[in-house]
């Protein structure tokens, strides 16, 4: 079959079946194309919500699933690709969040949304890239303990200097791994583009950025801007989609090496044998650990998020 051929019964077993199709910004092209919503993690999530669809098929990465599941227990959720983690999301436990906890009684518990379903359940709020400084700032706690990204909280801490933010050493380990060196010699290279940078870079790239802001942000950024060359300091998935967008205008990856593999494990026949009820995994979450979850969650959605 042709990749044509593939999304064609893509779309018709979606529509005969009543599934709703979500895709990561960092998806391939041509799962994008067959995607009913594209975007952040958070917003697909409330995107499924707002569907009267029965089944929702996520080609992202499992916290993501977990959320769209959080926000719509009554669908079904199924994970395009079963081994689509997220090492960022993984890297700490609920038990080791509750020690912080009691090392740090005083300090609210504020958690990147890209943490599993476990780890909710112990935190007090949850914020987006997009949405950090946001939250952060309305919050009345001086004293916060930001989980799990240190670059992000960093980034947080920097734009909210009224708060004490304690930050614990995590992160994506794709966006940290780019190097200070990497984004001048991208400059250099490319000298009359401007930088955009996600917050989960390392400080010593995010200040040599143009524009920092979430994988929505700056694509919103790039679409709107008067300039007409961009290196883009994320997921380089991002390069061809904006270069898709935008023809008129030039893009440029950061770093050849910025690329997620979890992202990269979901291939359009995962999505075709997941329409077809063949694949993919189902994401099963209890109404308590759901419960308990949702709180952080519902804190976000009270101040904004």
């Amino acid at each position: 079959m042709t990749i044509k051929e593939v999304q064609d019964e893509i779309i018709r077993l979606k529509k005969e079946k009543d599934i709703c199709i979500l895709a990561h910004s960092y998806q391939a092209r041509e799962i994008l194309e067959i995607a009913d919503f594209t975007g952040d993690s958070y917003a697909l999530s409330k995107m499924a919500a707002a569907t009267g669809n029965s089944t929702v098929i996520m080609c992202g990465v499992r916290f993501m699933a977990e959320t769209v599941k959080m926000l719509s227990p009554e669908k079904k959720v199924i994970l395009s690709s079963p081994i689509a983690g997220c090492p960022m999301a993984e890297q700490f436990g609920a038990e080791e969040i509750q020690m912080m906890k009691e090392q740090y009684p005083d300090h609210l518990v504020v958690a990147y949304i890209n943490t599993t379903t476990e780890l909710k359940t112990v935190c007090d709020v949850c914020v987006t890239s997009a949405s950090a400084v946001k939250i952060v700032k309305q919050l009345k706690e001086k004293n916060i303990l930001f989980i799990p990204d240190c670059n992000l909280g960093s980034y947080v801490a920097k734009m909210v200097p009224e708060k004490n933010i304690k930050l614990v050493r995590g992160g994506c380990p794709v966006h940290a791994s780019i190097k200070a060196e990497e984004a001048q010699a991208a400059k250099k290279l490319h000298p009359d583009a401007e930088l955009l940078v996600h917050p989960e870079c390392i400080a010593a790239v995010a200040e040599q950025a143009d524009f920092i802001g979430s994988t929505t942000g700056i694509m919103k950024y790039a679409q709107e801007s008067d300039k007409k060359e961009f290196i883009i300091g994320t997921e380089n998935s991002i390069v061809e989609h904006l270069q898709y967008m935008c023809p008129d205008k030039k893009f440029y990856p950061l770093s050849v090496s910025f690329i997620c593999p979890n992202m990269k494990a979901t291939t359009l026949v995962d999505v075709l044998n997941c329409c077809k009820g063949e694949g993919g995994d189902e994401i099963i979450l209890s109404e308590d650990t759901i419960s308990k979850a949702r709180k952080c969650i519902d804190r976000m959605i009270e101040l904004g998020g």
